[in-house]
């Protein structure tokens, strides 16, 4: 019975002790946990707002893309979200030196892994920056042609002539030239047809240049030129360059090719076809050389032999 009652009175003072301890670490750690909680909330609310400034600040400039402006902003927020918890670990009396440390071993070992994804970043990032294409434009680049559907940070979409769907790395867009066909408002374009060389240049001149000119896509400045481009083994090319704009370009191209052909039919202007003379030699057969073997009519003849009267 005493001895039920020794352990007891053991188990109320260790459990007073605990209790007293236990209100000490309240103590003690009352303070750090609230300057850690009101340090969350002021990073948090600070974090929001240093995002919407730069989005804001970044919207003034029209050099900034949507992608990147959105990019930028969320960097800074979570960078900031980073300093507060590192700072909030303090208030604990973590040691914030081995956390960076280890947070930078880390970054260090995902860009090694993820090389070529941070080089598509970075090439996205310059594409948005320096702006080389934009979405609705026509390009070509790394062997790919097609309009422009979307600049991501990774890739970029674009839309093929045929109506095909391309996804191309950043990376591979970057590291090429690039060829832009609707950045500039106007683009000539050299109509070349070949005539025959009984035909008449001054005639195919004149036709030429008022079939181009009667075209309202066509520009008056610069003006038309006609000139005789090349003299080729079965024609004259004959050419003239005009200006259209870059949207109407390929249409206008269309139109006159046909146009001038079938105005050339209609004014009896030719446009002959490839042609290859082949020349005949006839050469002298030799005559043959006299038979060594007996002709027929020589060996029907046979000799009788003597007979004794």
């Amino acid at each position: 019975m005493e001895e039920l009652q020794t352990n007891t009175a053991e188990m109320i003072t260790a459990g007073q002790a605990m209790l007293t301890e236990l209100q000490q670490l309240a103590v003690a750690y009352s303070f750090s946990v609230l300057g850690a909680i009101i340090l969350l909330i002021i990073g948090y609310i600070a974090a929001n707002l240093l995002e919407r400034s730069v989005y804001s600040g970044m919207k003034r400039f029209r050099g900034f893309d949507e992608t990147l402006r959105k990019f930028f902003s969320k960097i800074v927020r979570y960078a900031v979200l980073v300093l507060v918890g590192v700072t909030v670990l303090a208030q604990f009396g973590v040691q914030t030196a081995s956390i960076i440390a280890a947070l930078g071993a880390i970054g260090l070992a995902i860009g090694l892994a993820l090389q070529g994804t941070l080089q598509n970043i970075a090439a996205g990032i310059m594409l948005l920056v320096l702006r080389p294409f934009r979405v609705g434009e026509a390009i070509t680049a790394g062997g790919i042609s097609g309009t422009v559907e979307e600049i991501g940070l990774f890739a970029t979409e674009l839309k093929t002539a045929d109506g095909l769907y391309v996804l191309a790395p950043n990376s591979q867009l970057w590291g090429t030239p690039v060829t832009n066909f609707s950045r500039n408002a106007t683009r000539s374009n050299d109509l070349a047809v070949g005539i025959s060389y009984r035909d008449d240049i001054q005639l195919a001149q004149a036709t030429m240049l008022k079939l181009v000119g009667d075209d309202e896509r066509v520009l008056e400045e610069p003006a038309p030129a006609f000139f005789v481009s090349q003299l080729a083994d079965n024609s004259i090319i004959v050419t003239t360059r005009y200006w259209t704009s870059s949207a109407n370009w390929w249409q206008t191209k269309l139109d006159l090719t046909k146009a001038v052909r079938l105005t050339f039919d209609a004014k009896g202007i030719s446009v002959p076809l490839p042609q290859q003379q082949v020349l005949y030699v006839p050469t002298e057969t030799p005559k043959a050389a006299p038979s060594k073997t007996a002709s027929p009519r020589t060996a029907s003849r046979t000799r009788r032999p003597k007979t004794d009267k």
